[in-house]
């Protein structure tokens, strides 16, 4: 079965990142592979199965989205109304006061992973529909943070993420002979950026991030990313 090899290499990332060390300016790695591993889990048994055409692939988990439900863009309610999906989430040992992990009970709703996880509820209906064909991953399973600062992968220092990257690039090759899709389509330029570097003999294009922080984004993201995945050929228009 498809969802068993990533669920094997999924629990492999997370034992080998959970060795890694970073240093200041980071002051808390969270791990939602280990600590809301019940839920991401679930999340690759349930939709994980199977081939896929398309993987959609993250950069690293929001503070309000993956890092609190273990989904990748895992918006709170998206990934308990949409997808289905609940469980019990543990705070990690080492909790950032100014980001502590609420699990379920977040308020916060993460803006990315709503405006993700709404175009597919507004494309194809249901959750199963949409990944009858399609996926998604993060293409780093940690979160960083300098205090109550979020830091993405890409800030750290290269003696850092050297191997940081390159157990997250076999990993992405795991997931993707695995699913064995047609298309990886970046959520963002880094994540097109490290798709391209990590894997061979598939169609690799990307859209635009769904981060409020992005001006662009926030002008009608959901029509710009359909736009981009229907010029790429990804979808079809009618």
């Amino acid at each position: 079965m498809t969802a068993a090899i990533l669920i094997a290499a999924a629990r492999e990332l997370s034992t080998t990142l959970g060795k890694m060390r970073f240093a200041p300016p980071v002051t808390h790695v969270y791990n939602p592979l280990d600590y809301a591993w019940s839920v991401h889990e679930r999340y690759l048994r349930r939709y994980g199965d199977g081939r896929k055409r398309v993987v959609f692939l993250g950069m690293n988990p929001g503070p309000f989205g993956m890092a609190q439900t273990g989904v990748p863009f895992g918006e709170v309610a998206a990934v308990r109304d949409w997808l289905q999906l609940e469980g019990l989430v543990a705070p990690p040992e080492q909790t950032n006061p100014k980001r502590p992990v609420e699990g379920f009970a977040c308020a916060r709703s993460e803006v990315s992973g709503r405006r993700l996880w709404g175009l597919f509820q507004e494309r194809f209906g249901s959750a199963d529909a949409f990944f009858a064909e399609h996926f998604v991953a993060n293409y780093c399973p940690l979160a960083f943070f300098d205090e109550g600062r979020n830091l993405t992968p890409d800030k750290l220092p290269a003696a850092e993420q050297e191997p940081l990257l390159a157990a997250c690039d076999a990993h992405l090759r795991a997931l993707v002979a695995a699913l064995a899709p047609e298309w990886v389509i970046g959520v963002g330029g880094w994540a097109e950026a490290r798709a391209l570097g990590a894997l061979d003999g598939v169609r690799i294009g990307r859209i635009l991030h769904p981060s409020p922080a992005s001006p662009a984004a926030n002008r009608g993201w959901s029509q710009v990313a359909s736009r981009q995945l229907t010029e790429l050929g990804v979808w079809v228009d009618g």
